[in-house]
């Protein structure tokens, strides 16, 4: 009988949706409308398992998932024995230092002697040691930045996005201590037929990536521009150029990055450029 690969997936919060997704764009039917903890793909050897994002790493060192997708954060903090095989693009955020707005403390150095909340003992552990910070370290889970108001600690070490939740609770970040986002981690001891499926999966999610971070671009350049505008558009490998109607006209055709789209338009429109349209790409195979 064909194996199947185990995939760990966060069970509720803030990366399953992303997981899910990011499984459904990799071509990867899953359905799991009655909140089952195990669930197989439909069109694909993976077996889904629906788990607490902390026990994850445990869970795929000790071979119960071959892999998982988790934070970064999580990884870190649980520091087990996987491999870290690809960051995913989604679910980012950083584990921040965070001090009362209007208190006393006003830098890291202010922390030593001081109680610190957080749900990240192990990494703050390690970050205190470093900047030579003797200070106490209060392990809670969950409401973390409630501890300064109601007296439990000093200052926290918590997860942060958008930075609203520190806002309400009149707290400001003091300093980042990790930037973390969503990764695949794998057992370090796959059969040869597991690692087969996993190198088609990555495959898969590798291609959904690159057409997240690229966007498809069509423009209309006059002929005595095209190798200036060209130049600006490189590509996958180069540009396609197809003639228009109009004399002295072409249409061209190209990739560009995301990080790059809009020094790249207003240059595309300095040197003539005319209606430029983008499109998002759904896949994108090299």
């Amino acid at each position: 009988m064909s194996e199947t690969l185990k995939i760990a997936v966060q069970k509720s919060g803030r990366l399953y949706e992303g997981s899910m997704k990011l499984l459904k764009e990799c071509g990867i039917e899953v359905s799991n409308g009655n909140n089952q903890l195990r669930v197989k793909a439909a069109n694909f050897p993976v077996e889904i398992f629906f788990l607490r994002d902390d026990d994850i790493p445990e869970y795929v060192q000790d071979a119960v998932a071959d892999i998982g997708f988790v934070g970064e954060n999580v990884v870190r903090e649980k520091n087990k024995q996987v491999d870290p095989l690809e960051k995913l693009g989604f679910g980012k955020c950083r584990l921040s230092l965070a001090i009362p707005k209007n208190g006393t403390l006003k830098s890291v150095a202010d922390l030593d002697g001081k109680k610190i909340a957080t749900s990240y003992p192990v990494i703050l552990r390690d970050y205190l040691r470093e900047k030579n910070i003797n200070a106490s370290i209060h392990e809670i889970s969950g409401s973390v930045e409630i501890a300064p108001r109601i007296g439990l600690a000093d200052a926290i070490c918590d997860l942060v996005s958008s930075g609203s939740t520190l806002f309400t609770n009149e707290l400001m970040e003091l300093e980042v201590l990790l930037q973390s986002e969503s990764v695949l981690i794998s057992n370090k001891k796959l059969t040869a037929e597991k690692k087969i499926i996993l190198e088609s999966l990555l495959f898969r999610i590798r291609s959904v990536k690159k057409a997240r971070n690229n966007k498809y671009v069509l423009l209309n350049a006059p002929n005595d521009k095209l190798e200036k505008i060209c130049s600006l558009l490189p590509g996958m490998r180069s540009p396609t150029i197809l003639p228009l109607a109009e004399s002295g006209w072409s249409s061209v055709h190209s990739v560009i990055s995301e990080g790059d789209f809009w020094d790249i338009i207003e240059q595309l429109k300095a040197n003539g450029a005319q209606g430029i349209l983008i499109i998002p790409i759904e896949k994108m195979i090299l």
